[in-house]
């Protein structure tokens, strides 16, 4: 069980932030099939205090989502601090997470994202300030090892983080350089659950089954899990999860035995459809809706004999009439697939040369003014790691 102030999540898996992914209908999907704390897809702080529509859109949650969580990025305390303040003067949060993860290089260029905790006295100012702000309501961090194998930070950021107040920290096995390709290290996780023995930890990276959930609670003695790119597709993870990670924690000695969803065909249909209408109703605009779930058409037919014909008109779909159409055609009876429905989803690609980094960023763990001024730039529209 994780505890974030008042509220109990009694399964301790969380669904990981994701950009363009964890809007308000995908987070209804999942937790229709299980326990856990289901977090918004991230927003800046800047764009709130801004007041862009589009944001405090994605800051909003729908009235079966019990505990209210929202993910923030920001590069300077006193606009985290003020987004974190309007959130809760607008009655829109019971839950703050803090992004310290993106590996993108517009972001890590200008000093945010997985570079920040690089400069050890603006992470400290940026949760401290965040901590203080949300008052009651718990804060918690997100972020990745390091920028590379020779610049780590998720030690000294994990106890700045604990002494600042947090409720507890996730980490993303991999480094900045490494974005989302290689393996994640869970030897890492392992370490900051060893460092932090008095705030809950959470690990993230490469839990594409709940057996892989419990594996890297078993491993690492941390206290729930983050999966991410592991349901994309597949939001019945979550009941798998549940069932695996309830009878984990009932009993760490006892072998594990989950009733895995094998979904055939027409349940893989079932819930595409209803993705598809709850991003109509989330985006109050079919159009829009139709464009967005195209991009998850790979995910959740991944494995099974669906023809690319059929696949690519509905990663073309205009219409939710015309995608009935195009669904009706499929044979509902055809059975789950096995391990090629399985394994690893969304993006990976190769590990960078290298992080781009503003000029001299390495040089100290402490902010310049003029990497101060850089890092206003930083706060873009930027997507989560």
């Amino acid at each position: 069980m994780l505890t974030y102030g008042q509220h109990k999540i009694k399964t301790p898996v969380v669904l990981a932030p994701m950009a363009g992914i964890t809007n308000t209908a995908f987070r209804r999907l999942c937790q229709n099939y299980g326990g856990g704390l289901y977090v918004a897809e991230m927003v800046t702080s800047r764009a709130l205090v801004e007041h862009n529509p589009t944001s405090w859109r994605l800051a909003s949650h729908h009235s079966s989502e019990k505990i209210r969580s929202v993910q923030l990025y920001g590069v300077e305390p006193k606009t985290i601090g003020q987004a974190i303040e309007m959130l809760l003067e607008a009655d829109r949060a019971d839950h703050i997470d803090l992004n310290f993860g993106c590996p993108v290089p517009k972001v890590t260029r200008k000093g945010g994202g997985a570079a920040l905790p690089w400069k050890k006295d603006l992470f400290e100012a940026i949760v401290q300030q965040a901590v203080k702000s949300a008052g009651d309501v718990p804060v918690t961090v997100k972020m990745r090892k390091g920028i590379d194998d020779e610049h780590l930070t998720f030690l000294d950021a994990g106890k700045a983080a604990r002494d600042a107040g947090a409720a507890a920290v996730a980490l993303h096995g991999r480094t900045a350089v490494q974005y989302y390709s290689g393996k994640a290290d869970w030897q890492a996780i392992a370490e900051l659950r060893e460092s932090l023995p008095d705030v809950q930890v959470l690990g993230n990276g490469d839990i594409w089954s709940a057996t892989d959930a419990v594996q890297m609670m078993h491993q690492t003695g941390v206290d729930g899990i983050v999966v991410g790119r592991g349901c994309l597709g597949r939001p019945w993870l979550f009941r798998d999860l549940e069932q695996a990670i309830d009878q984990y924690l009932e009993n760490p000695n006892k072998p594990v035995k989950v009733d895995k969803v094998q979904p055939d065909l027409g349940e893989v249909v079932d819930a595409f459809r209803e993705h598809a209408g709850l991003l109509v109703e989330f985006f109050e605009n079919e159009d829009h809706a139709c464009r967005d779930i195209r991009k998850h058409v790979a995910w959740y037919f991944k494995g099974y004999p669906v023809g690319g014909d059929l696949r690519s008109q509905l990663a073309r779909v205009e219409s939710i009439e015309q995608m009935d159409e195009i669904l009706s055609k499929l044979d509902r009876d055809l059975p789950y697939p096995g391990e090629e429905a399985e394994g690893p989803r969304g993006r990976q690609g190769n590990a960078k040369k290298k992080c781009v980094l503003p000029e001299n960023w390495l040089d100290s763990r402490e902010l310049s003014e003029k990497h101060s001024k850089e890092l206003l730039e930083a706060e873009l529209s930027v997507s989560g790691g």
